[in-house]
């Protein structure tokens, strides 16, 4: 099923991943997936999973082929599905099409599908490989990854800091440390996400609205979710919106009803959830009923003690810091992350994977925790 590609092979599977970003913020639960029909070294079909419920990229790609699809090559950045879910499985439309060649960039990584789609496709003469521009298509399905995977959602970390890692002057006083094209970068990162997430003290002092508030993103706006055990959310906050029914989550810690009935009708949901041996709500928790909602994904724009709570927590799958070419100082100015932390530095949690973007002045570096390079730190 592996193979050496060629470079026009590589060509049109840069084709397919450029079609599935297409995607972005739109088809979850399900992956971004695209693909393109190939006849005679031109491209005849193309598609790209437009949501759940939808066609998937490969039906798209056919369809525009029609007749040309006969003998054809099929290029695809995601396993096709064998199985019958939302709509009909994929394999079998390509088998009935007469492709003759079909080019995976990634297996489905599904536990109860994985491999399947190819091996159906397989069994019907079809000649299939795998592997091409293997780890571009994975990251472009990071998220999905981990929650069809696990059930729980993937997380990123989303703080802006000065040079010396201040997210706040010793006043409290932060807006704006990024510049304006950062700010318009964390519009789009929004827009990738299920749901933001921040604490009732960021609330409290910034009242945000946690949109993503930039032409042709607002659609995408993410669900909001407030961390509140202590339910001090004023009924006025931005954060309710006109949408709030639909799209904000309340979690907080077991209260009588008479306290509860204020936000019933504010939000889509209450969480209740358990708290720890320090009183904060249960992240671990929190991860497990989003996944039920299948909420694959989570963006959290919290302060100081949520950001170290959630390391702290090791529920962080990816970090996203921007830093600006300023000092802030100040033995009471904050940094990014409170909590409990590391006790030594072997204990410090490796970031692997980096990415650095220039936003003008501004640096945002991105990337991965690696839980397993480090021991937990000592209760």
């Amino acid at each position: 099923m592996s193979s050496s590609f060629s470079l026009t092979d590589t060509i049109f599977m840069q084709e397919a991943l450029k079609l599935a970003r297409r995607g972005l913020g739109k088809t979850s639960p399900n992956p971004m997936v695209g693909a393109v029909v190939v006849r005679d070294g031109e491209i005849v079909g193309r598609g790209w999973h437009p949501g759940a419920g939808q066609p998937h990229a490969e039906i798209f790609a056919l369809k525009e082929a029609g007749d040309l699809a006969l003998d054809a090559e099929l290029f695809v950045t995601l396993e096709p599905c064998n199985h019958e879910g939302r709509t009909p499985p994929c394999s079998e439309a390509i088998i009935r099409a007469g492709i003759r060649r079909v080019v995976i960039g990634t297996t489905d990584p599904n536990p109860g599908v994985v491999g399947r789609g190819a091996e159906r496709l397989e069994e019907a003469g079809i000649r299939v490989e795998t592997g091409l521009l293997g780890e571009e298509c994975r990251r472009l399905n990071e998220t999905w990854n981990k929650y069809i995977t696990t059930g729980m959602p993937f997380v990123t970390l989303k703080a802006a800091a000065s040079l010396d890692g201040r997210i706040a002057t010793r006043t409290g006083h932060s807006q704006w440390i990024s510049n304006e094209k950062s700010r318009h970068y964390v519009h789009q990162i929004r827009a990738a996400h299920d749901a933001i997430l921040i604490g009732i003290g960021t609330l409290l002092k910034d009242n945000p609205r946690l949109t993503a508030r930039r032409p042709g993103l607002e659609p995408l706006s993410p669900y909001r979710i407030v961390l509140d055990s202590l339910l001090r959310t004023p009924l006025d906050s931005n954060i309710f919106g006109r949408d709030g029914r639909e799209k904000m989550f309340l979690a907080t810690r077991r209260h009588e009803e008479k306290k509860l009935a204020p936000y019933r009708d504010r939000v889509r949901e209450i969480l209740t959830l358990p708290t720890n041996d320090l009183g904060q709500l249960d992240f671990p928790a929190l991860l497990r009923e989003l996944g039920r909602r299948e909420i694959t994904s989570v963006l959290i724009e919290g302060g100081s003690e949520i950001n170290g709570s959630a390391l702290d927590n090791r529920i962080i799958d990816k970090i996203c810091f921007f830093y600006a070419p300023i000092l802030i100082g100040g033995r009471g100015s904050l940094g990014m992350l409170s909590g409990r932390g590391a006790e030594s530095i072997d204990q410090a949690l490796p970031v692997r994977d980096i990415t650095i973007r220039h936003f003008d002045n501004d640096l945002c570096l991105e990337g991965y925790i690696d839980y397993g390079a480090s021991p937990s730190p000592a209760a």
